[in-house]
Formats: C-alpha cells, sequence, structure tokens
C-alpha cells in the first residue's frame, strides 16, 4: 500500500460521508452481514488475531488476543466499551473518525460485539466533542431505522444494542477501569487489577474495551482479510522477542510548530523526520525542530538528533520514550524554551490526576511546584535531581499507583531532564523567568 492510498480516511472528505447511505453506498456493513450469515464468532476472533492488529489507544495490546480472554461460556450479558474519550494531550485521530465517518466506527464496534458474544455496546465520548456525539448518535439513529440494529438483525437470531455516554471532561476516563467506573455513574477511579475488565468490567460483568481506531480498523479486516492488513507495517523485531510488529494503516496526528497541521493516514512504521517535513511541510517559519513528542505528551520527547526513529510500536522505546502511544506528534521549535513546555505538561497531570493514589496525587503536584518555581527564576540545580527523582518513583512500573497516570506524568520529565539537561542548567544559573512572567512585567 503506498502512502497515499487511503483505508481509514478514504471517505472523509466525501459529501454527506457520515450518513448511512453513502456509507452503504461504498460498501459499508457489507463486512457485517458477512460474518453474521456466513461465520462463526470465533472465525472473526481467529481473522483479527491473524491480522496482526494492535490496540490504536495507546498501549499497543493485540486487539484480537484481548477478545478470548473473555470467560468461556459465559451466560452474559457481556459488554462492549468504545473507549471515545480521546483526552492524550494532542491527540485527535478519533474525532476524525467519529465525525466524518461514524459508521466505520460502528461496524467495527458490531463485528466485536458478533464476535465476542456481546449484546450491548457502550459507546463512551469525551465531553468536549459536541461534533462528533451528534455524528455518532444520528449514525446509530440510522441504525435502529434501518434493521440494523435491535433484535434479530438481518434476520438472524443475533441482537445488539448501542448507547452513547457522554464523559466530564476528565483525563482519567481514557484508562479504561476509570472509563468503567464513570459509564456507572461513579467517580472515575481505576480499579486494581486483577480482575481485568474482560473477567469483571461494566456492571461487574465481562467487557471488553476498544478504542475508535482500533474497530475501524476491525471493519476492514473483516472485509479485506488479514493478509491485506499485514501487507502494510512493520514486521516484529526478531532481535526483540516481546515485539509483536506493527501491521497496518495508523492514523498519525501532527501538530505544534509544522507547516500544515493535521491527521494523516500511513503505514505504521514512517519515521517522524520524514512525517515532519513530507506531510507536516517542515517546521514553520524555516525554524529547526529541538523537541518531537511521539505519541502524546506522556510518551516524552525525542530530540532533533533522533527524528529518524520509526513510529511504529518499538521505534519510540529505543530512543528513551515510553512507546508510541496514540501516534500524536507533536513539534517543539528550536526558539521555545523547553521549562515552558515542561511547565505545561506538568501543570497538566498535576491537574487531572484523580487522587486515589498518594504518590500520584501528591508527586504530580510536587513536579508542578519546583518546575513552576525554576519557571520563575528561583530554580536550584539540586531541582533537575529532583524532578527526575520523583518521576521514577510514582507509576505502575515502580508498583506505586494503580493505573498508568502517574507513569505518563513521570516519563516526559526524567525524559526531558535527562535530554535538555543543559538547557534547564542554563536557565536555572542565569535566574530566567518565563515568558508569562516576562510579558507580564512587560505590561
Amino acid at each position: 500500500m503506498a502512502d497515499n492510498q487511503l483505508t481509514l480516511l478514504a471517505r472523509v472528505d466525501k459529501p454527506g460521508s457520515h450518513t448511512l447511505a453513502s456509507y452503504r453506498a461504498d460498501g459499508g456493513y457489507r463486512a457485517f452481514e458477512k460474518a453474521i450469515k456466513e461465520m462463526q464468532p470465533t472465525q472473526v476472533i481467529d481473522t483479527v488475531k491473524a491480522s496482526g492488529l494492535r490496540g490504536r489507544g495507546g498501549a499497543g495490546f493485540p486487539c484480537g488476543v484481548k477478545w478470548t480472554f473473555l470467560p468461556k461460556d459465559h451466560p452474559g450479558p457481556i459488554y462492549i466499551c468504545i473507549n471515545a474519550d480521546e483526552s492524550e494531550p494532542c491527540t485527535f485521530n478519533n474525532r476524525v473518525l467519529m465525525e466524518k465517518d461514524p459508521h466505520q466506527v460502528l461496524e467495527g464496534a458490531m463485528l466485536a460485539a458478533f464476535a465476542t458474544r456481546a449484546s450491548t455496546v457502550y459507546y463512551y465520548i469525551r465531553y468536549e466533542y459536541g461534533p462528533a456525539y451528534r455524528a455518532t448518535q444520528a449514525a446509530i439513529d440510522e441504525l435502529y431505522a434501518a434493521g440494523l440494529l435491535g433484535k434479530n438483525i438481518l434476520g438472524t437470531n443475533f441482537s445488539l444494542n448501542i448507547y452513547t455516554h457522554r464523559g466530564a471532561g476528565a483525563y482519567i476516563c481514557g484508562e479504561e477501569t476509570g472509563l468503567i467506573e464513570s459509564l456507572e455513574g461513579k467517580r472515575a477511579w481505576p480499579r486494581i487489577k486483577p480482575p481485568f475488565p474482560a473477567i469483571e468490567g461494566a456492571f461487574r460483568k465481562p467487557t471488553i474495551v476498544n478504542n475508535v481506531e482500533t474497530l475501524a480498523c476491525v471493519t476492514h479486516i473483516i472485509g479485506k482479510g488479514a493478509d491485506w492488513f499485514k501487507s502494510m507495517g512493520v514486521p516484529p523485531d526478531p532481535a526483540n522477542p516481546r515485539d509483536a510488529g506493527s501491521y497496518g494503516p495508523k492514523l498519525y496526528n501532527l501538530s505544534g510548530h509544522v507547516n500544515k497541521p493535521g491527521t494523516y493516514e500511513i503505514p505504521l512504521g514512517i519515521t517522524a523526520r520524514r512525517l515532519i517535513d513530507e506531510y507536516g511541510g517542515g517546521v514553520w517559519k524555516e525554524r529547526k525542530a529541538k523537541a518531537v513528542v511521539p505519541g502524546g505528551l506522556s510518551m516524552g520527547f525525542m530530540t532533533e538528533s533522533e527524528l529518524d526513529t520509526p513510529l511504529d510500536f518499538n521505534g519510540p522505546g529505543k530512543v528513551g520514550c515510553l512507546g508510541l502511544g496514540t501516534a500524536a506528534v507533536t513539534v517543539v521549535d528550536d526558539q521555545t524554551s523547553m521549562v515552558d513546555v515542561l511547565y505545561n505538561v506538568c501543570r497538566f497531570y498535576a491537574h487531572e490526576s484523580c487522587g486515589q493514589c498518594t504518590p500520584c496525587r501528591e508527586g504530580t503536584g510536587w513536579m508542578f511546584k519546583i518546575i513552576d518555581r525554576i519557571r520563575r527564576g528561583e530554580g536550584r540545580l539540586e531541582d533537575l535531581d529532583l524532578l527526575a527523582e520523583v518521576g521514577n518513583r510514582i507509576g505502575i512500573m515502580p508498583g506505586t499507583t494503580i493505573c498508568g497516570l502517574a507513569d505518563g506524568a513521570g516519563w516526559p520529565v526524567k525524559n526531558a531532564i535527562k535530554k535538555f539537561r543543559p538547557e534547564f542548567e542554563e536557565y536555572i544559573r542565569s535566574g530566567k523567568k518565563g515568558r508569562a512572567l516576562q510579558v507580564a512585567a512587560a505590561h
């Protein structure tokens, strides 16, 4: 597949792309009809497993494998939750699909429900996504009117209902158990695992949580086959037994200091440099890149010398980043202070910590206070070591918190200090103040 042969974004510029009539005219719901009339649920699961599809929401867990975690012969009900919270900073690939081609996502959700024997799908949408919510709800209404949702769909014994649920704008609801708690009407405090949602999820019933883009891929895998999907992307690294490969098309968000920000569909594995130069038109104002986020702020930063890193599930980790994440690439130009950048990062995570785990609640607050002090020109060189220490001591990986918000908060802090330490030290030694305070003083 050439870079310009679109699949996930093939329909987004068509008039009426969000409507059922337009979608069916382009072959929509043929894969679903084929599945419920000609395939067994296990065949759908096996096809998705064979494709190598990995979750597009950030963790990159194999989708078909996740579906097999459901208890065998469970009497039900079994639920599917669609994670459309999309609150990772600089991430907006789900929004494009939901607004412009909602039926593509819904068909994938219906296929997932058939494969897992789920009777209900809960579509959890972040509150800020007003147009996406309205387009999705209108699409669901069309499906009921057409007899594609409800009881005995297309004359089969398969029945399914889909309900939308709007979140309240909390980052923590992007974590699957936090999402489930919110869906149940409770405070969105992530649950201790195990049990995992596939065993005990929404309303204490087996639940699969999938990302919007992941389900859009399912639609095409069932329609075109696993081999088609695996013809794109990057095969597993033979030197890394934990690498499951990075197959299929991927929606990359490109934002920050670039000439052409936007959402681009490209097979997994493009380098950050090529994405920025060929798709984003290069760094704006004829400047150079200083730092690049590979997939949402929680992934950390790549330096300019690391931009030839492939943006697949394996690549960013080789240069000290947490992973590919959501593939939301954000460019920071060479005239922007990393102190200001890290200030914004720490402020966000301190605000979004749910407060359930003390190390995260206190640690994110400490990091923000320290970087705020540095930004005000009152920092000490030892503050940099203190920031890195806090970042290393909070999160799932050191075993101190229930969910990964603390890992996502700490990683860009210790990553930025390691890669840009001379800039932070110079800032502290010179007693500089942040741009916001300089502007305030000027007025």
